[in-house]
């Protein structure tokens, strides 16, 4: 029998997709990275992925897992390899409201997460645009940040319990709902953000937070960056770390955005170079009860803040969401990232994080090393400014791969300058190989190929990522 044969009488015919079946799953959504699986196998259960693997590593058949396909990096890219997809495995089998834990298989879309949260007033914190798409399995392989990190850490931080079917098919169970465990190693936190270099995801158990009961949310105009540090540190003391989101759309940003979405309408009547999206949350009543006027203490905190602050002109301009639909306009400008950093033309895409204070010293030291490379470039940035991660676009004048790798170098050089990480939460991929091998220190190179040697002996385990080789 073909390993496809062996594969078929595991988990089905029905699921085993080969062809023109399988070729919408070789184009991740950049479209950047692009590939012709040997075949798509779309598992029921953790028992059909155990016997996947199992296969697959007495073949010494590569297994490319993949979740939404929503990553930057290439990290699905899946040539001649086995993909193996879990979007069956979809269920939510416990919300458990006085644990306040959710139990979920990888196939998860976080949005359908987000849903059966809220209907036990609990949110599961982390959000991002492709919450629509994106799924719970590749959420953890990439350790994915998004918008929220500020108050309630990645992906890594909310999550308690793993079940992981190891390289040779055996199932490790990890499903603890326990927040404190020091009995050995930790294995979890080891297997997220492997992009399934060392195991596959079939499960978790995540942390979930009482729903908020009123948001604040607001654009705001200030002088300059320090300036939006000092707003931020004021919001976090006087609000007790009620600061859900604090991202910095600069004036290229805000610009490119209306050029893609003509029809939008811009954050103010100005046009300001530093411009930051706020939204703060109230868990408790005192701040979220209306009071006699209708306004909520929340929003009113906000407005007080905000109004003392450009009297002293430390805020240039400050509009405040009047309601919920104008609430998701202004998310929505910032979820709006990934389209406006992929249109353009040639462009150099990289996801960084530098210390807070140092965000504006990483844009004035770039942009001299930018135009020194390519006179002719312009850049585009967004941040999540509360965690330091930047998400920096070059578009260059030309399509050279000798000009793309020496804007990479610039950027890399950078960050390395400030004590920063050319990676916060995109993950590594294909895409940052080269960057690996520049930039990570070898001895942790070395340890992460021991590891990897150790756990997945026949490299059958999406190889050719993450880990550059020696």
């Amino acid at each position: 029998m073909t390993v496809l044969d062996q594969i078929t009488a595991a988990i089905g015919a029905a699921h085993v997709l080969t062809g023109a079946d399988a070729a919408p799953y070789g184009k991740d959504w950049t479209g950047a990275y692009t590939s012709i699986p040997l075949a798509v196998l779309r598992p029921a259960n953790t028992a059909e992925v155990a016997s996947v693997l199992k296969i697959a590593n007495e073949t010494k058949t590569p297994v490319v897992p993949a979740s939404g396909r929503t990553g930057l990096t290439g990290a699905t890219l899946a040539e001649g390899a086995l993909m193996l997809s879990v979007e069956r495995l979809n269920d939510i089998s416990e919300i458990n409201v006085a644990g306040r834990t959710a139990t979920v298989g990888a196939g998860v879309i976080l949005s359908n997460l987000h849903d059966a949260a809220d209907v036990h007033d609990l949110i599961f914190p982390l959000t991002l645009g492709a919450r629509g798409s994106a799924m719970i399995g590749g959420l953890l392989s990439t350790n994915a940040g998004g918008s929220n990190v500020v108050r309630y850490g990645s992906t890594k931080g909310l999550c308690l319990g793993l079940e992981v079917v190891m390289a040779d098919g055996r199932i490790m169970n990890l499903m603890s709902a326990l927040h404190k465990d020091n009995s050995g190693l930790d294995l979890r936190n080891l297997v997220i953000g492997a992009e399934g270099t060392l195991g596959v995801i079939t499960a978790a158990v995540l942390k979930l937070r009482p729903k908020p009961k009123a948001y604040a949310t607001a654009m705001v105009a200030v002088p300059a960056l320090p300036d939006a540090l000092a707003l931020l540190h004021r919001l976090q003391d006087e609000t007790g770390g009620g600061v859900e989101a604090f991202e910095y759309m600069p004036r290229s940003y805000i610009d490119k955005h209306k050029q893609l979405f003509p029809n939008t309408q811009p954050p103010f009547a100005e046009s300001y170079d530093v411009n930051i999206m706020i939204e703060v949350a109230a868990t408790q009543n005192k701040d979220a009860i209306p009071g006699p006027d209708g306004s909520l203490p929340v929003v009113s905190s906000l407005e007080e803040i905000l109004g003392g602050m450009l009297e002293d002109g430390t805020v240039l301009d400050a509009v405040i969401a009047q309601n919920e639909a104008q609430r998701r306009d202004i998310w929505k400008r910032r979820e709006d990232a990934g389209e406006v950093a992929f249109f353009g033309g040639v462009f150099v895409n990289t996801d960084v994080a530098v210390p807070l204070d140092k965000v504006e010293v990483f844009e004035k030291a770039l942009t001299p090393r930018i135009k020194a490379i390519d006179p002719d470039a312009s850049e585009v940035i967004v941040a999540h400014l509360g965690d330091g991660n930047i998400h920096h676009t070059s578009y260059i004048s030309r399509n050279d791969p000798a000009v793309m790798d020496a804007l990479v170098e610039a950027v890399e050089d950078v960050v390395q300058e400030l004590g920063g990480s050319f990676s916060a939460e995109h993950g590594i991929g294909v895409s940052k190989l080269e960057t690996m091998k520049r930039r990570k220190d070898p001895v942790a190179l070395d340890a992460m190929r021991a590891i990897k040697a150790a756990l997945d002996p026949n490299n059958i385990l999406n190889p050719g990522k993450v880990i550059p080789s020696a």
